[in-house]
């Protein structure tokens, strides 16, 4: 998996949640996996074909994305809802919009498809035989992590 892949989703991730959620974000080391990983509870799912293919994860639990989504609608939000789910969906939309944009201009040409939110527990997704770099980032809203799994078209 190529570092520049990644960097834009990670830069994206950062500065998109710094701007919408008004925090601190510290953005823990990163590591591999090669198994299927289990979901948080709220999870942002993109897919990516072109000259590349896999997808970007951006995954929380629940509660995360409750914090989250009451900051960015400005109200107290108590329960995974629809409200919840659009703005999550919107922060994925932000991030994966605005790192496409850096690698459009890096010369990578794809298309992503629109974020799908998957909610639950005890789910895994698997991304077969590509490793996913994991993300870890930290803030007093909780831990989210964006988690991509990317390779070249062969």
């Amino acid at each position: 998996m190529r570092v520049e892949y990644i960097n834009p989703f990670v830069e994206s991730a950062y500065s998109i949640m710094v701007e919408v959620l008004q925090t601190e974000v510290d953005r823990k080391d990163l590591y591999l996996k090669k198994t299927s990983q289990p979901v948080m509870g709220v999870a942002a799912l993109v897919g990516l074909a072109g000259d590349v293919e896999g997808r970007v994860l951006i995954d929380m639990s629940q509660q995360t994305a409750i914090k989250i989504a009451s900051t960015m609608n400005d109200e107290e939000l108590t329960e995974i809802d629809d409200l919840v789910k659009a703005t999550i969906t919107e922060l994925a939309n932000m991030i994966t919009a605005q790192a496409v944009t850096k690698l459009f201009d890096l010369g990578f040409k794809f298309d992503l498809t629109p974020p799908s939110i998957i909610t639950g527990e005890n789910m895994q997704v698997s991304s077969g035989d590509v490793e996913a770099l994991i993300v870890p980032l930290e803030m007093p809203h909780g831990l989210v992590e964006i988690n991509v799994a990317i390779r070249e078209r062969m």
